[in-house]
């Protein structure tokens, strides 16, 4: 597990790999921050490796503290800015970080963000990554980039588009405006907005009911939706056979198969990995 200091580590809750941002006041991304946050992005996919039979089955991401993250420690700009070859390592940058957002995209597991307050630029963006996006009634979101000169480059305003279309990215972006949970929610930015009050408690009570489902069916379920999204639906029809007829062959189905047949419908228990 990654070292309990980190400002982002990793805490296992049974079946759930939690993801805990926490380096107060305002969980703001610097260095160490992004260090951290691709050391926990390469032992996820261990933690969700299929061979292992301990695996974690979902991820939850969730801060602490009383905003999720005030955004990107802009001194950390500045020092880019000012270096001798800004534009190469502004570039490897946003690659790096880019690498980290497919990674959480691409985990063979459900994802989940819980969002209980404030959470700006490079935080929202990896909220973006995961497959749900959990908000308090409190909660509100921006992309702000904009006030320093920046367009959001860890995969933000294109997987805003993925969720809300075109002119709701360009809007959010372009205005640098916060925006509270139910906007984005009406937006399908938010998949669900939770009552404040045992936000915590629910977002973890959400991501171990999905971590209790058929993880394999799941990843498939990922691979159809991804593909689907940036190549159409033909090309995810194409791989249905594939990605559905291995299915067939795993715990998951013939476990819940014969727990449906003996127990009855609403009562299916999955017991592979």
């Amino acid at each position: 597990m990654t070292d309990d200091a980190a400002p982002i580590r990793i805490e296992r809750d049974g079946d759930v790999a939690v993801v805990v941002l926490e380096s107060p006041p305002l969980n703001l991304f610097d260095p160490p921050m992004f260090n951290a946050l691709e050391n926990v992005a390469a032992e996820l996919v261990a933690l969700t490796d299929p061979a292992d039979a301990t695996r974690a089955r979902a991820v939850l991401v969730e801060a602490r503290g009383k905003v999720v993250s005030g955004g990107v420690d802009v001194a950390f700009f500045r020092d880019i800015a000012e270096s001798l070859q800004p534009v190469r390592l502004g570039a490897d940058l946003w690659t790096r970080l880019l690498r980290v957002t497919q990674t959480f995209e691409d985990l063979p597991v459900p994802t989940v963000f819980a969002a209980h307050g404030l959470t700006l630029t490079a935080a929202f963006e990896l909220a973006l990554a995961c497959d749900i996006l959990l908000a308090a009634e409190k909660a509100s979101f921006g992309l702000v980039e904009m006030v320093v000169g920046l367009t959001p480059s860890m995969g933000g305003p294109q997987r805003l588009a993925e969720r809300a279309g075109p002119a709701r990215a360009r809007e959010l972006v372009f205005t640098g405006e916060r925006y509270p949970a139910a906007v984005l929610e009406r937006w399908n930015v938010v998949n669900r907005v939770l009552p404040d009050e045992g936000f915590a408690a629910a977002a973890r009570v959400y991501a171990h009911r999905v971590a209790a489902g058929p993880t394999l069916a799941h990843a498939a379920t990922k691979r159809l939706v991804s593909t689907a999204v940036r190549e159409g639906s033909r090309a995810a029809d194409a791989l249905v056979p594939e990605v559905s007829g291995a299915l067939f062959g795993t715990a998951d189905l013939r476990g819940a198969v014969a727990s449906f047949l003996t127990d009855g419908p609403g009562k299916a228990t999955y017991s592979g990995r």
